[in-house]
């Protein structure tokens, strides 16, 4: 899925337009990427949580295990 399909998604179940879903997503992702680069972790209700591993790079932390991003 690619960025524009996920802002149509958060517009149609938000009741708000494409283009304030997509500025709504930007600034969330904006926000994870700035947490990740201060060393702090992102919680993602319902999927895992986004830390920065020791080497520096995104690690995605399900239920049960790792993955990096």
């Amino acid at each position: 899925m690619k960025k524009p399909d996920i802002a149509k998604r958060i517009a149609r179940q938000s009741r708000v337009t494409e283009a304030e879903a997509a500025d709504r997503l930007d600034r969330m992702i904006h926000q994870i990427l700035s947490n990740l680069r201060k060393g702090k972790g992102t919680s993602l209700p319902g999927l895992g949580k986004l830390t920065r591993g020791p080497d520096g790079r995104p690690v995605f932390e399900p239920e049960g295990g790792k993955h990096r991003a």
